[in-house]
């Protein structure tokens, strides 16, 4: 989809506050839209899609806190990542 906006322009913004039991979020991130979408289709009581903007592309919803997280994952050490590599180079 053609929005007209920079790469920089396309922003995800996630908010949300000690009190409030929601979580919200604005995306025009592609991947991150249809895996909400499809999470609220099959769990519409605790995500919904609140907002739609069809000239920018940007989708926003509200999710219930504990059902959306964030996963850091710890850099490779250089062996492991050379050991990982050769591997898939040899499937």
């Amino acid at each position: 989809m053609r929005t007209g906006l920079t790469k920089q322009e396309k922003t995800t913004e996630i908010y949300f506050d000690e009190k409030d039991p929601t979580i919200f979020i604005r995306t025009h991130n592609t991947d991150l839209k249809n895996r909400l979408t499809a999470y609220n289709r099959k769990h519409p009581a605790v995500c919904k899609l609140t907002d739609v903007d069809p000239d920018t592309g940007c989708k926003e919803f509200e999710i219930e806190k504990g059902r959306f997280s964030f996963r850091l994952t710890a850099p490779y050490r250089e062996e492991l990542r050379r050991a990982a590599s050769e591997a898939a180079k040899n499937e």
